[in-house]
């Protein structure tokens, strides 16, 4: 029996271009985070996080969500994942804390859809006990090894409150056995082609058949900045939605590369025009169109919505307006 996917489009919509990573047991990571202007952020209280800090972190992320005073719109918290001993007691501390301040939890190392669902009834319990509208928070869920790659599907299904799917390339690529100590890099031997190619879109593919996003893990190498623009262009090119930062270098290069060129917005929105104008009485009611040298239809008004949505998203405004020309005819 298939089960069909929740809705999600009763989550609220987020912009995720860049998504800063900020360990929690730094203060001072923490207070240098808040002047970034990146889409997302987390406070990261697992793999960031030392094992004897983490109660000490916890401490730390709840007092600085209670602060506020992020650039970033979107402010999250990677909590410890169900094999560690941590998972309930970070939950626990950052609901029951700073619950009202904080918009979803990222979800490390998640094998299994029973991982998802388990957090959600948690997280309820934990709203329903503070008092805030049960569902708010959302999920962010990281595919880090073969099951998580093989149940990304289900995984984006297992929850309405799934927001993202976010690779997560280091843990992935030790558990699959990939000759390479370069997260995302080619391993050694392999070529030509593209070792990551099938998890990209395996992860892509999984997110967009259940309305969520899909975003890009961290590149390690936080100095080689033209290496991380390298890695970021790979995953927007098959439409990723972002990727993780680690360092202020990071941020510019995040959100230039996922967000459309002026032109390309303006080109999308004359293609939105254009088909609206002709689909009227005073366009011939037609559903395809000549604009310029290329004839639109209902397919590229389902492209330009996407890159209309993600310039939108990323501050972009019209410089002019759509008019008819003289040489649009119908096809």
């Amino acid at each position: 029996m298939t089960v069909p996917a929740p809705p999600h489009d009763r989550r609220p919509p987020r912009a995720r271009r860049s998504v800063l990573a900020v360990p929690g047991s730094s203060t001072r990571m923490i207070d240098k985070s808040r002047g970034l202007p990146v889409d997302v952020l987390f406070l990261d209280l697992e793999d960031a996080v030392a094992e004897g800090a983490k109660a000490t972190a916890r401490d730390h992320v709840v007092a600085a969500l209670r602060e506020g005073g992020w650039h970033a719109p979107t402010v999250t918290v990677r909590v410890n994942g169900w094999a560690s001993a941590h998972t309930l007691a970070d939950v626990s501390a950052v609901v029951q804390g700073a619950g009202d301040r904080v918009d979803a939890l990222v979800l490390p190392k998640a094998s299994d859809p029973s991982h998802v669902r388990a957090l959600d009834l948690v997280l309820g319990q934990l709203e329903r006990v503070a008092g805030l509208p049960e569902g708010r928070i959302g999920l962010e869920v990281q595919v880090e090894d073969a099951s998580g790659l093989l149940h990304a599907p289900a995984l984006a299904a297992a929850s309405p409150r799934v927001e993202s799917l976010v690779l997560g390339p280091a843990d992935l690529m030790a558990d699959l056995g990939m000759r390479s100590l370069d997260v995302g890099e080619q391993p050694d031997g392999y070529a030509p082609g593209d070792a990551h190619h099938h998890t990209l879109l395996s992860i892509l593919v999984a997110a967009r058949a259940h309305g969520v996003h899909a975003v890009d893990g961290p590149y390690l190498q936080v100095r080689d900045v033209e290496g991380f623009r390298r890695h970021a262009r790979r995953s927007a090119a098959l439409g990723y939605d972002g990727k993780w930062v680690l360092h202020p270098d990071q941020v510019d290069v995040c959100n230039e590369v996922f967000s459309p060129s002026q032109a390309a917005y303006e080109r999308a929105e004359d293609v939105l025009d254009a088909l609206a104008w002709f689909a009227s009485p005073d366009g011939g009611g037609r559903g395809a169109a000549m604009l310029g040298d290329e004839m639109v239809d209902a397919a590229s008004a389902a492209m330009a919505r996407r890159v209309v949505a993600a310039g939108r998203a990323a501050g972009l405004q019209r410089a002019r307006a759509w008019t008819p020309p003289d040489d649009v005819t119908g096809p």
